[in-house]
């Protein structure tokens, strides 16, 4: 049939209704993988069916039958086999009765937070066939070793930023459901882009396992971090410290204003967080302690709890002053890194606990995969927040690895 006959709609002709439409389009499937299958015999064995045998020791030996689903359908096909019984076929391998298609679509739903008892009723709604929640569970069972070696993978030797947070979520754990964190860090690289530096399972979030987690990154090759942005969690800085003594310390001023707030009755809110502004938005560190000392004569006597606290982490609250503008926009406070956790909760809110630890890790791991698909871009103003980098910290910053 020309090219033609088929634009001009004359190839549909051909079939009586859409079913049969469908029955040759399975056929054609079938047939596709039958070649495909007799090709990859071939390659084993050595020789083509039609041509004289090899004296390997091997030979065909027939063909076997399996059902294999797809999103086509249900099909039996016939599998080439060996007499020594070592043609391990990859388009169809043995004890799989899916598809590599089908098996992508059900990582998909599952990383888009659809439970396994939903893929299964998604997957017989759309195409007619039944995969159990068991399968479906063998399934994305094989995403555990794509995640230790993610989770494994080297590293850059210095990252520009790192912001740090823990998200919770619920877990059974010994009959009953317990908080546990996913601990998170992103790093900016010396290209602009974002990386997801790796995730850590804990108990709620404490300064000692992000002991753990800092040291984690030394061993895969962190050498240097030139800024850590993080919330005001007790004692995280100290243990920033003591890991990456270099490191600039920024505590995210968002968290330090809702923490303090908190001591305000409402009616004093407004004010108190008007005041407060003219903190974290002076232009310099002198007047922004101008200005700390102007909020403490007016609400010492009332909040002092809330004042002493803009004292006690000074330094780590205005570490961002001492930079331009552009930088001071990205790590004044951890919104990337919440925008981040925002997300996987999204992918995540259909599970309202996890019955084991490696469910959240997995659940958490493709959702980060989807999230960072979009991250293929150097973050805005990348030509001059990378100048600004390089004076600032010219000693430290690896010029030959650097990308403008």
């Amino acid at each position: 049939m020309t090219k033609e006959e088929l634009l001009n709609g004359e190839f549909l002709k051909q079939f009586k209704d859409s079913k049969d439409f469908g029955n040759f389009m399975d056929t054609l499937y079938k047939r596709g993988v039958e070649t495909m299958l007799q090709g990859e015999i071939e390659a084993h064995l050595g020789y083509s069916k039609n041509q004289k045998r090899l004296d390997s020791g091997n030979s065909r030996n027939g063909y076997g039958k399996k059902t294999i689903k797809t999103a086509q359908g249900e099909f039996d096909i016939s599998v080439p086999r060996d007499r020594n019984a070592e043609f391990e076929p990859q388009i169809v391998p043995k004890r799989s009765t899916l598809s590599e298609g089908i098996e992508s679509l059900i990582v998909s739903l599952y990383a888009k937070g659809m439970s396994n008892s939903d893929i299964e009723g998604q997957l017989n709604e759309l195409y007619g066939f039944n995969v159990s929640t068991s399968t479906i569970s063998v399934v994305t069972d094989k995403i555990t070793g794509d995640i230790i070696a993610w989770q494994n993978r080297p590293l850059e030797s210095v990252y520009l930023i790192v912001w740090m947070d823990a998200v919770v979520f619920k877990v059974r754990e010994n009959s009953r459901v317990v908080n546990k964190a996913i601990y998170l860090a992103v790093g900016l690289r010396g290209d602009g882009k974002k990386e997801v530096l790796g995730m850590w399972l804990g108990k709620n979030e404490s300064a000692a396992f992000w002991m753990s987690v800092l040291t984690d990154l030394k061993t895969r090759g962190v050498q240097d971090i030139l800024i850590t942005v993080t919330d005001n969690l007790n004692g995280f800085t100290d243990t920033i410290t003591q890991v990456f003594p270099d490191s600039t310390k920024q505590i995210c001023v968002v968290h330090q204003i809702r923490n303090s707030a908190r001591y305000v009755v409402w009616k004093d809110k407004k004010e108190f967080t008007k005041d407060l502004k003219y903190i974290y938005t002076a232009p310099n560190q002198q007047a922004a302690r101008a200005a700390l000392e102007d909020f403490k004569l007016k609400w010492n006597g009332k909040y002092s709890y809330a004042v002493d606290s803009w004292y006690k982490n000074w330094d780590e609250l205005t570490a961002f002053l001492d930079f331009p503008v552009e930088i001071r926009r990205i790590i004044y406070t951890t919104n990337l890194i919440e925008n981040l956790n925002g997300k996987i909760r999204k992918y995540t809110k259909n599970k309202l606990s996890f019955p084991t630890d490696e469910a959240v890790k997995k659940s958490v791991y493709l959702a980060l995969g989807e999230v960072t698909k979009k991250w293929t871009m150097p973050i805005h103003n990348w030509g001059l927040i990378l100048n600004q980098f390089m004076t600032i910290f010219e000693n430290r910053v690896q010029l030959d690895k650097i990308e403008p």
